[in-house]
């Protein structure tokens, strides 16, 4: 759908509406790295930037919207408060989220094209109990005041993303649909050990529990690169050729270079990853750490050719 505001055309929408209007849908890549390329110092809170460099968050999103960009995340995703307790910033988990989400908003309603908004949810860094000290019923809730949040500040849906353990996509499914009973959601997990997650969940696995939270698309993100996504793509596809598979991959492997990491896939690389992903059954396909607006130009130059 598109809003309408005082007359003029906004072109902030939502996910189903993209799905069903386009076989694939481009999401956009990497917020943390863009913004450590603006001068974020390893160790700060990208998501205290929402406040205090809103113009630089909003560049971002602008420039993965003009190289083709439907659908952007917010920059939220280490938003929950036992994240943010690190940078002892837990109390302004609200504050920060909400306005992550007006960011995001803003730059769709003023995009040329329909862009839905993703509000990005990611792990809180902790292992939950029994093998971690971090209680179910703690990590539901903070995940459900940081859904409460991106849902007041304006996202079309809630995206939980770059996860490990079923456990806490669960708490983080439960908690958002406690903030929000009817918003969409969206899951990846990251399959970074030998084709797994780092608890050892297999695509299989992964596709049948999160199938089973009725999600309107889920798949996998982060990870070593292009390979091991589109691996991840043809197993879950396989198991289940109905569901709306994402495929949002690492422009590569990342190296140190004076200190700072730097991603070796290309442009040209995400583009043939891109069809790739796209022919082994994913629907939406972008991009995740390392990568620029100049990769998902690419990718969303290559999926239209193809």
């Amino acid at each position: 759908m598109l809003y309408k505001q005082k007359g003029k055309s906004r072109m902030k929408t939502d996910v189903q509406a993209l799905l069903a209007s386009s076989n694939v849908v481009i999401a956009d890549g990497g917020m943390g790295s863009m913004l450590f390329a603006q001068g974020l110092s390893r160790g700060e809170s990208p998501e205290r930037w929402n406040v205090e460099q809103p113009d630089i968050v909003r560049s971002v999103h602008r420039g993965y919207i003009q190289a083709g960009a439907q659908i952007v995340l917010t920059n939220s995703f280490g938003g929950n408060r036992v994240r943010l307790n690190a940078h002892d910033l837990d109390d302004r988990a609200a504050e920060l989220n909400r306005a992550a989400a007006e960011i995001a908003s803003a730059e769709a309603e003023a995009a040329g094209h329909p862009v839905a908004v993703g509000g990005s949810m990611g792990p809180t860094g902790q292992m939950l109990a029994p093998l971690g000290t971090l209680a179910f019923e703690d990590a539901a809730a903070a995940f459900e005041e940081q859904a409460r949040a991106l849902v007041a500040g304006g996202v079309t849906a809630l995206w939980i993303e770059t996860m490990a353990d079923l456990e806490e996509v669960r708490a983080a499914v439960e908690g958002a649909r406690a903030a929000a009973p009817d918003m969409p959601l969206v899951t990846t997990m990251t399959f970074d050990t030998r084709g797994r997650t780092m608890m050892g969940v297999t695509p299989e696995q992964a596709l049948k529990t999160l199938s089973s939270f009725d999600v309107l698309a889920l798949g996998g993100n982060c990870g070593n690169g292009p390979d091991e996504i589109e691996g991840v793509i043809e197993k879950m596809h396989a198991a289940d050729p109905s569901v709306t598979l994402i495929a949002k991959a690492n422009a590569g492997l990342p190296k140190l270079v004076d200190g700072v990491a730097v991603y070796d896939a290309t442009p040209d690389v995400m583009a043939q990853y891109a069809v790739r992903v796209r022919n082994l059954g994913a629907r939406i396909i972008g991009a995740c750490c390392g990568s620029t607006p100049d990769h998902i130009r690419a990718i969303a130059g290559a999926v239209q050719e193809a």
